[in-house]
């Protein structure tokens, strides 16, 4: 269930364009006309401004948004402002590109693999490929540890079947393949990385459905009694992300906001790629594990423009009047 609203009637991406141009001219910039025009627009809109924009004054949309803003609130816009594909594929870049990375970095390959359907991580590895003149699984090759690079390269190769298509027999036995490599604390076994990296979500979710049942213990609480390495670390959060991604979601904006200061590109990450999916489940899944409103907790961390624009994409920012359109 996205959380993004649209107006009840959409101009055209000339006229968006017509009022983004205006946005940026003058004395300093309107930062509230731009937030009623991209915080209101679908990923398809959003990609016909941005070419109408290109077509009208020569001059890409995002490099004037980066020319025109500032700080998160420039992240955050430019972030929503690309097309999704390109966004991940930058996304999985600057994780991989990133000095000092850890698991909390290469959380966006495991949300691009195991939290977006398909077809869309196919176009992710092609924009990448596009975008930086090598493949996906060659940066994470080069880049990522070898204890992680095995689970990681099988997920970003996966193209799992995503229609509802479930065999109680295969989830029992799967169930125990997981049970036994998990004994024997071989957490890296060719059958968990196989299993998890090629069988369908809705088959997956039946598997741990069923370790539970079999065994008395969810397979996420298992592998945590296995040790909480960088391995055990990266298996719960595919596990996670499979199972309920809503709840992967609640828990990154969680951590983006609570402690000393706040993530501000976790937090933007969270609310940019979820709101045109499933935005409103991670507020509901955020509520019952934190007992607490998640659009409070972001009033509460963030301010200015930034603020504002995450909470258009909640779907609790200003609305555009129809005389304004």
């Amino acid at each position: 269930m996205a959380s993004l609203k649209l107006p009840e009637v959409v101009p055209s991406a000339t006229q968006d364009s017509e009022r983004l141009r205006k946005a940026f001219q003058g004395f300093g910039t309107d930062e509230r006309g731009l937030i009623l025009v991209l915080g209101h627009r679908n990923a398809q809109q959003r990609k016909e401004i941005g070419e109408t924009y290109k077509q009208l004054y020569n001059e890409s949309l995002i490099d004037r948004l980066y020319s025109e803003l500032s700080g998160d609130f420039r992240n955050a816009v430019i972030l929503w402002t690309y097309d999704p594909p390109e966004r991940h594929a930058r996304l999985a870049n600057n994780a991989l590109k990133a000095k000092r990375k850890g698991i909390k970095h290469l959380q966006v390959l495991v949300e691009i693999t195991c939290a977006s359907t398909p077809n869309h991580l196919v176009a992710v590895r092609q924009v990448y490929c596009s975008l930086f003149d090598c493949s996906l699984e060659e940066d994470i090759i080069a880049n990522v540890a070898p204890s992680l690079r095995r689970l990681l390269l099988s997920l970003v190769s996966s193209y799992r079947y995503d229609k509802v298509a479930v065999n109680l027999e295969v989830a029992k036995s799967e169930a125990s393949k997981l049970h036994e490599a998990i004994n024997n604390k071989k957490l890296d076994d060719d059958h968990i990385v196989w299993i998890l990296s090629t069988r369908n979500l809705f088959q997956l979710r039946e598997t741990f459905a069923c370790y539970n049942d079999l065994y008395g213990n969810t397979l996420e609480q298992a592998i945590k009694n296995c040790g909480n390495g960088d391995f055990e670390t990266l298996l719960h959060l595919v596990i996670l992300c499979i199972d309920c991604p809503e709840k992967h979601f609640a828990k990154v904006i969680r951590d983006s906001i609570v402690g000393l200061g706040t993530d501000e590109d976790s937090l933007s990450r969270a609310i940019v790629t979820r709101a045109e999916v499933d935005l409103l489940k991670v507020r509901f899944e955020y509520s019952n594990m934190y007992k607490s409103s998640l659009d409070d907790d972001v009033i509460g961390d963030t301010s200015w423009y930034y603020k504002d624009f995450l909470m258009t994409l909640l779907g609790r920012g200003p609305q555009e009047e129809s005389d304004t359109l």
